[in-house]
């Protein structure tokens, strides 16, 4: 383990199997860090690297993509939420694909968790002595998405995803001490966000969340802005970036497994290939 350098990590629903094939790639090299902080599928993937159970995130985002308790429409129409939120934070890490948490509370690394914080529309970030023994409820909350999930409700917070607030939370690790970092991100180089065509939808479903309606309003700018910051920082040698370097087939709700699978084998063979880079960049 490098005492010097974190890992940062976007989120991006499915498209986070990307990330799930470096973080197996860096689990096989037993390459480990002292902090990790991530947002939404980000935070999801790296909770089973932290727990270092080699395979489970290709299993749970891969093999249960199809199944309908996991991401469907059913579920929206029954529940109001496209992925089956019960599923996939109760059932698969507690009886299905058992999580293994006395590992990951053993394992040294800082992880920290970005969520939104719907009345102010400010990041708020969960350390392990924040979230203690609820680390399922918290990384819940930095993966509901408006509109197609609840919100959840956390030590007198009302939460939404951690992406909307600080989609690549990069200043934040800066901000904890880690001034050099890797980070993962699940879009191609060049991507920019547009602004939302539907900002009178989220003004009727959250008319009592000001401060959310707000980030909603200014995610595109904050998304681009961020991508600017790290490309000048990566010019700057401060801080190394893996993404993935093949065009997407891949969308926030991608339920093919082949597809996925794909992405997930491009994540993996992308980090091998910078193998000795990230060894130099960390060593340097």
């Amino acid at each position: 383990m490098n005492h010097r350098v974190g890992l940062v990590l976007e989120g991006g629903g499915m498209r986070g199997v990307y990330t799930a094939g470096v973080l197996e790639y860096f689990l096989e090299q037993e390459m480990f860090f002292p902090y990790v902080i991530g947002v939404s599928a980000g935070a999801c993937n790296a909770a089973s690297y932290l727990s270092k159970q080699r395979g489970r995130n290709k299993t749970v985002t891969i093999e249960y993509a199809s199944d309908p308790r996991y991401i469907s429409w059913k579920n929206y129409f029954k529940n109001r939420q496209i992925f089956g939120m019960d599923f996939i934070f109760d059932e698969l890490p507690n009886k299905h694909i058992p999580y293994d948490f006395d590992r990951f509370y053993q394992n040294p690394s800082e992880f920290v968790i970005g969520t939104t914080d719907c009345m102010t529309g400010e990041p708020v970030y969960y350390s392990k002595k924040d979230y203690g023994k609820d680390l399922l409820t918290v990384l819940r909350a930095s993966s509901s998405l408006p509109f197609i999930a609840p919100e959840i409700r956390f030590k007198e917070k009302i939460l939404l995803d951690g992406g909307i607030s600080d989609p690549i939370p990069i200043k934040k690790a800066k901000q904890d001490g880690y001034e050099k970092n890797i980070v993962i991100l699940t879009r191609n180089a060049g991507y920019q966000k547009k602004p939302s065509k539907f900002h009178f939808l989220a003004g009727r479903r959250y008319p009592e969340y000001s401060g959310l309606l707000t980030a909603l309003r200014n995610r595109y700018q904050l998304y681009n802005d961020t991508l600017n910051y790290l490309d000048e920082e990566e010019k700057n040698g401060s801080l190394f970036v893996i993404r993935p370097t093949v065009p997407l087939q891949v969308g926030r709700i991608e339920r093919n497994p082949r597809k996925l699978e794909v992405l997930y084998n491009q994540g993996y063979e992308d980090a091998k290939a910078l193998k000795d880079s990230i060894t130099k960049y960390i060593n340097e």
